[in-house]
């Protein structure tokens, strides 16, 4: 039975009746499978709600149309549109229909998209080329149709539930129950809203009937639209809030009084492991490949890490995990999820004190897979981590220039600079995003800068080199160092004197580094400019044709002169003019074979032989220990050490 409304929408009749809600071979958060009763009947559009439909309500949104290539006819399904606009949609179609709209829920949406089947699709177990609309990811969408209706319907009548876009369903995302229930309507609370159904240029998998995809309720992309319900929705009590993560779970709240140490003390500890594989591997969504992390130090004496894990690094199972190493202990948590838009990529994390009591994460979030289209997002927390404010947007636009990098900083002016790769490729350099109010409101000055030819003297407004970090020196000129757009065989230097707007480069003293390697460049509380990064490019590691391992020259505590390999560290006394002090990070004891994770893998530690590679993060706590990370391991030393 169907009816028709005022706006031409064919509203179709889901009856009561019971299903299994997930798939017991499907991703993680689609278990447990579990029974579900829709207890009355409702009503369903049979398609998303088109350009021409929306547009009634809100005229001015007649600009996003044909945006990226996609969706320029009134009857094409209506994209960029956030949670809480579609929200208000049915709130005014209520009123003008005189009859209750909403959005549906998930278990709902599932329910009448399923349509009796408990196969993958409502077609069978695959789904037919009519379908398709370019069902592969890419790092940018391929312009398809997505007029509506198009395609045959399902056993009751609904047509577009795999794949045309990705629809928002009422709920917050939060793991499933494992008992049955009955007009569940999700999370009491949570941080992202459920989207169903996936969406054009993305691969079949996340088309399915179970498949489970949502981001932050304030986003807006090209993949995402809705369709409406009517009927009356049950008061069923939401599910609780799932328990806390290990890294939130007995954390001391009080601040501790970081000891002071003799500055002229050497201290040096190290490596161990602050990426762990978790007992219950089961219970965290934990992959094989845990790279890219951040760091910081707590006010209660914490330190607390962040990375992402996937499959692959183009993956939308990419999370964003995190440890704790607590007060006294030598040895880190294991790790739990940390924040994680479901089905999407993450790519990129920065930690930051603000040393005023508040925490700062920064993340990426993608439209979809890959991480071409990234928007930077932003939360904080007062009690040391343990619980942390909704994520906002720093900048809502998923495009090049947000790809967070780890390396916050704040200038003596009080400017926020938040480095971010403006490439997804080896080369192309790095963006800044500022705040001027303690991070309520961020800008891009390099951005609609024409692209920069990175050569000596050479100018733009963009850091030449991916993954590249930041410092103000005593002048307020801008110092920055970063990986490929080598210039004269060296890693480039950058330099702004206009707070990022511009930037000119030359070639720095040290050698470039090249794919799983990152840098980091610092002050410290001491006053010297901190360098780490490593003496050779990795892709002697890779490429056969590779000549040699050249290493660097250091000077032992004897005076004597020797070759070194690896991860290294810098310093400089004069705002980055020379780099004096030039140091392996390594023990220097026993021979040691460890594994540095990600693309690092097994290496030997030795007096000369330091870590070849890794993704390097670093932060420095009261006490005036340096706490740096690779992809896997945490080195701890302080000033004297290096100076040794």
């Amino acid at each position: 039975m169907q009816i028709i409304n005022s706006l031409g929408m064919h509203m179709v009749c889901i009856k009561a009746g019971r299903f299994m809600m997930g798939q017991a071979d499907g991703d993680w958060d689609e278990r447990p499978v579990h029974k579900v009763q829709i207890s009355q009947p409702f009503w369903l559009a049979s398609t998303p709600v088109t350009n021409a439909q929306y547009e009634q309500f809100d005229p001015t949104h007649r600009r996003y149309r044909g945006l990226r290539g996609l969706s320029s006819d009134d009857d094409e399904a209506v994209l960029w549109v956030n949670w809480h606009e579609a929200v208000a949609f049915c709130e005014w179609l209520s009123q003008r229909e005189g009859t209750p709209y909403r959005l549906p829920t998930e278990a709902e949406w599932e329910y009448a998209c399923r349509a009796g089947t408990t196969t993958a699709f409502n077609t069978g177990d695959t789904l037919p080329e009519i379908y398709h609309r370019h069902q592969q990811e890419g790092w940018h969408p391929t312009p398809v149709s997505l007029h509506v209706g198009r395609t045959p319907p399902n056993a009751w009548g609904l047509h577009d539930m795999h794949g045309l876009v990705e629809e928002w369903c009422w709920d917050w995302y939060g793991p499933y129950p494992a008992t049955p229930q009955t007009d569940p309507s999700g999370c009491v609370s949570g941080e992202f809203k459920v989207t169903r159904g996936g969406s054009h240029n993305v691969e079949v998998q996340f088309l399915r009937s179970a498949n489970r995809l949502g981001t932050l309720p304030e986003d807006k992309h090209w993949l995402i639209g809705f369709r409406v319900a009517s009927g009356r929705k049950t008061n069923t009590s939401p599910t609780p809030p799932s328990q806390p993560s290990t890294w939130a779970v007995g954390v001391e709240q009080d601040r501790f009084a970081w000891p002071t140490r003799d500055p002229a003390q050497p201290y040096f500890e190290g490596p161990i492991p602050f990426v762990r594989w978790p007992e219950h591997p089961e219970q965290v969504p934990m992959y094989e490949h845990n790279h890219c992390p951040s760091i910081t130090w707590c006010d209660n004496g914490d330190l607390l890490a962040a990375w992402f894990s996937c499959r692959r690094e183009r993956g939308r199972e990419m999370t964003i995990l995190a440890s704790r190493l607590r007060r006294g202990h030598d040895q880190w948590d294991l790790p739990a999820e940390f924040f994680k838009a479901p089905d999407r990529n993450m790519t990129g994390t920065a930690l930051f004190n603000d040393k005023r009591g508040k925490l700062y994460h920064f993340n990426g979030l993608e439209a979809a897979g890959m991480w071409a289209n990234l928007a930077v997002t932003l939360r904080t927390s007062t009690d040391n981590g343990v619980t942390w404010s909704a994520a906002r947007f720093v900048n809502p636009h998923h495009q090049p220039r947000n790809q967070v990098i780890s390396g916050t900083s704040r200038t003596r002016r009080g400017i926020w600079i938040q480095p971010c790769d403006a490439v997804y490729g080896g080369d192309g350099g790095t963006a800044v995003h500022l705040s001027y109010d303690d991070g309520l409101t961020w800008i891009d000055p390099g951005a609609g800068t024409p692209p920069p030819e990175f050569c000596a003297g050479g100018t733009g407004g963009t850091i030449a080199g991916i993954h590249a970090g930041v410092v103000e020196l005593n002048d307020g000129t801008w110092l920055a160092f970063g990986r490929g757009d080598t210039i004269d065989g060296r890693m480039p230097m950058s330099r702004s004197q206009d707070f990022g707007t511009s930037w000119r480069y030359a070639p720095a003293s040290f050698p470039p580094i090249d794919g799983g390697q990152r840098l980091v460049l610092m002050r410290l509380c001491e006053g010297p400019l901190f360098f780490a990064s490593f003496t050779d490019s990795s892709a002697y590691r890779h490429d056969p044709r590779w000549p040699s391992v050249e290493g660097m020259l250091f000077t032992d505590a004897y005076g004597r002169v020797y070759r070194g390999y690896g991860l290294f560290a810098a310093l400089s006394f004069d705002e980055g003019m020379t780099w004096p002090v030039r140091k392996l990070i390594t023990p220097g004891h026993a021979t040691q074979t460890l594994n540095g994770g990600a693309w690092t893998g097994l290496f030997t530690l030795d007096a000369t032989h330091a870590e070849p590679m890794g993704y390097l993060a670093a932060t420095q706590s009261p006490d005036g220990v340096i706490h740096l990370i690779s992809s896997a391991l945490h080195y701890r030393f302080n000033l004297a050490w290096l100076k040794a």
